[in-house]
């Protein structure tokens, strides 16, 4: 369980952490889509810092568990706003990014919280 932790943990990590960048950027489909949500772009610095606070503790949760189960909740609370305020604005379309990185936040969880 922990090595798949590791890989999947690295994995979402990256991910994140190419998010909060895309967030820091303003990167312009980014920003209409989010946007559009109805969050204000005000938000978008403290989104980036939640990101890429959570890569960072799932990476040091490889040595230390308490922080990576963290982190895991803190991401997977992160995404089940981001997939309700697609479902809540009928956005289909931009559903599947954030309902794909619940799902590994949740597996993410569920193997450090195994592997612990």
């Amino acid at each position: 369980m922990f090595i798949a932790y590791v890989i999947v943990g690295i994995a979402l990590a990256l991910m994140l952490t190419v998010s909060g960048r895309t967030k820091l950027a303003r990167d312009e489909r980014i920003v209409e889509g989010i946007t559009g949500l109805g969050v204000p772009l005000g938000w978008f610095p403290f989104l980036a810092a939640s990101e890429i606070a959570g890569a960072i503790g799932l990476v040091v949760g490889i040595w230390w568990a308490p922080i990576g189960i963290a982190a895991a909740i803190g991401v997977t609370l992160y995404f089940v706003g981001a997939v309700g305020a697609h479902l809540r604005k009928g956005d289909i379309k931009g559903l599947p990014p954030a309902a794909v990185l619940l799902l590994a936040a949740v597996a993410t969880l569920a193997l450090r919280a195994a592997s612990a």
